[in-house]
């Protein structure tokens, strides 16, 4: 049975832990400018992944994981001493692909815009076709619905 609040109170403490650590105590010059997202662990609070966004081209990326693939034992050190958990989980270090994510879905945004504009100039002047009320209406009667009674 395992404890998911604890679970994510270990996850926020050890993304707090990493990114101070980064910050202060690792001084390779591989490491970019690295911002931690996002801290999941396991419900046996065995395992750790560290999501991870860098700034910059594909290159400085690289060089940040290898830094961060570098650092990992510093960290996971860091990170039992300040948690005081009785196993330090290990630590994966992923790259956050949500900034690629949202970078896709506003140029999709943006084609969908362009689409409707480019409909918006199409329809301008234009009128519908047919009639102004398209909707059938009831023949007049004569109001006799008693005619086939027969």
């Amino acid at each position: 049975m395992t404890d998911t609040a604890r679970a994510r109170k270990l996850a926020d403490r050890i993304r707090v832990v990493v990114a101070e650590t980064l910050q202060r105590r690792i001084k390779d010059p591989r490491l970019g400018y690295v911002t931690i997202t996002d801290t999941r662990v396991t419900g046996d609070l065995r395992e750790a992944t560290v999501f991870y966004t860098v700034l910059g081209d594909e290159e400085e990326r690289t060089a940040s994981a290898a830094a961060l693939e570098s650092a990992k034992g510093v960290l996971r050190s860091e990170v039992g001493r300040q948690t005081g958990v009785r196993f330090t989980p290990t630590l994966t270090f992923v790259l956050d692909a949500v900034p690629d994510t949202a970078r896709t879905i506003d140029d999709l945004l943006a084609k969908a815009r362009a689409s409707d504009d480019e409909v918006r100039r199409a329809a301008e002047g234009k009128g519908y076709a047919g009639e102004a009320d398209p909707y059938r209406k009831p023949a007049a009667d004569d109001g006799d619905d008693t005619a086939d009674e027969a």
